[in-house]
């Protein structure tokens, strides 16, 4: 595992972004963690994931010409990835969309850089999909080119079929989703820390009992 993929984990244990014991998922299933992006909520920790963002994004080799968050958590962390990217020597532009499209002023659904070219989706997690899809089709009707989506966590979870929402989308969109770290990553990391592993066996339960099969 690359060690910013390490840190990252270690750091969003810190925050209390990912944290162990038993909750419920939407699907309702009994999870032994839990990932809440939206607890990088100052900026300190904001700043550290959008780097976070930046190493992943750079690491996958993807081109790409500007960056798009879906409203609403990927307003911020399109933003922020937009300003890591730029510290790392490379400038793009980025735009996120409204949720209702404004009638007066600039008007139109989206704030930022016009979009065009080969662009980037950035957000938190892909779930259902549905922001994906949304994005996607916001982009094309624009005249610019769909070319990845950037995400901080693969749950590496089956959804109603077979597939995991980022295989959903990889298949059904033809393309490649990057995350800062996979579901796998983080049980390699239970493994090395003393504090943590033992969380290790039901997290690997979990992965066994709900989780997909590699790419």
């Amino acid at each position: 595992m690359s060690s910013f993929r390490q840190d990252f984990i270690r750091f969003a244990v810190q925050q209390n972004v990912l944290r162990f014991g038993e909750f419920q998922t939407k699907a309702g299933r009994l999870s032994p963690y839990f990932f809440n992006a939206g607890l990088f909520n100052d900026g300190v920790s904001l700043r550290n994931l959008s780097q976070f963002y930046a190493q992943a994004i750079l690491a996958s080799g993807l081109s790409f010409d500007m960056l798009f968050g879906p409203a609403y958590k990927g307003i911020t962390l399109a933003a922020a990835a937009a300003i890591a990217l730029a510290e790392q020597g490379l400038n793009v532009p980025f735009c996120y969309n409204r949720k209702e499209a404004k009638d007066h002023g600039e008007g139109g659904t989206t704030v930022g850089a016009p979009l065009k070219g080969r662009v980037l989706i950035v957000d938190d997690v892909v779930s259902a999909g549905t922001s994906v899809r949304e994005s996607i089709e916001l982009i094309r009707a624009a005249g610019a080119v769909p070319c990845g989506v950037a995400i901080a966590l693969d749950r590496m979870e089956r959804g109603q079929g077979e597939l995991s929402a980022v295989q959903e989308v990889q298949r059904n969109f033809g393309i490649p989703v990057v995350s800062i770290v996979t579901l796998d990553d983080l049980l390699g990391y239970l493994q090395g820390e003393a504090a943590l592993v033992q969380n290790l066996a039901t997290v690997q339960s979990y992965r066994n009992r709900y989780g997909v099969k590699n790419d």
